[in-house]
């Protein structure tokens, strides 16, 4: 079974946007959680934009499923973070200051001793990796003599073409997939995956191990009901 990681980032999003604690995003956390998620996902930034630093410390003392911290290893203030707190996951991104979110995967090739560095550094604390990659062969079989334990394939390209044509989007992905189960990497998978396209992509992509998913489920989450929006997604990812 493909487990469903809920990215909480929007949640706080909205509560920054007037100060205080509304929405509460612990509550939230735990009420993900008891509507089926089996993990909680967050990536904070340097400008804390969304989830805050100390969101991080408050939500490791709750979290019962998968806590999974994203974000950019080149930051030492992420670091530390992560190994203050750690998380089951931690998921390495390559983002650069300021960027809205997350647009492409590491180059596992150009980026090999530094990636192998930072990996075994949280592997020592006992924290299991995964990689932002792109769906590219090359960069699935260099990411695996980094250490990491996962990749997470980025499928924005997969949901912006999913609706002109669904078998050329995922194709790349399949054999992406293909190549990282072949060379023993467990795979993850996040990026604009909505209600639409995220049964054919679990359908079809071998060993899926996770997705994480934050806005478009908490803007479906507006409609539906936060409840009934996990639900949805569950039923998505899991249906024959």
């Amino acid at each position: 079974m493909t487990r469903l990681s809920i990215n909480i980032n929007k949640i706080a999003t909205l509560r920054n946007s007037r100060g205080g604690n509304n929405p509460d995003l612990i509550k939230v956390a735990l009420d993900c959680e008891r509507f089926g998620a089996q993990g909680i996902t967050v990536h904070p930034r340097p400008d804390e934009r969304h989830i805050r630093y100390s969101d991080v410390f408050e939500l490791k003392k709750i979290v019962t499923t998968e806590f999974n911290i994203e974000g950019n290893c080149q930051e030492q203030k992420f670091i530390d973070l992560v190994l203050a707190n750690k998380p089951e996951q931690v998921t390495l991104v390559p983002d650069v200051l300021g960027q809205i979110t997350s647009n492409h995967g590491w180059d596992t090739v150009a980026n090999q001793q530094y990636l192998k560095q930072m990996i075994a550094v949280f592997k020592q604390a006992g924290i299991r990796v995964s990689i932002f990659v792109d769906p590219i062969v090359e960069m699935v079989e260099a990411a695996a003599t980094t250490g990491t334990d996962r990749i997470e394939l980025y499928t924005e390209a997969y949901a912006h073409h999913y609706h002109q044509n669904r078998e050329a989007a995922i194709a790349p992905y399949v054999k992406a997939a293909e190549v990282a189960q072949k060379i023993g990497l467990g795979i993850n998978a996040g990026h604009d995956l909505d209600l639409q396209n995220l049964k054919y992509f679990a359908q079809n992509i071998p060993g899926l191990d996770e997705v994480s998913i934050g806005h478009a489920l908490i803007s479906d989450a507006l409609y539906y009901g936060l409840e009934n929006t996990v639900q949805m997604y569950l039923r998505q990812l899991n249906s024959n």
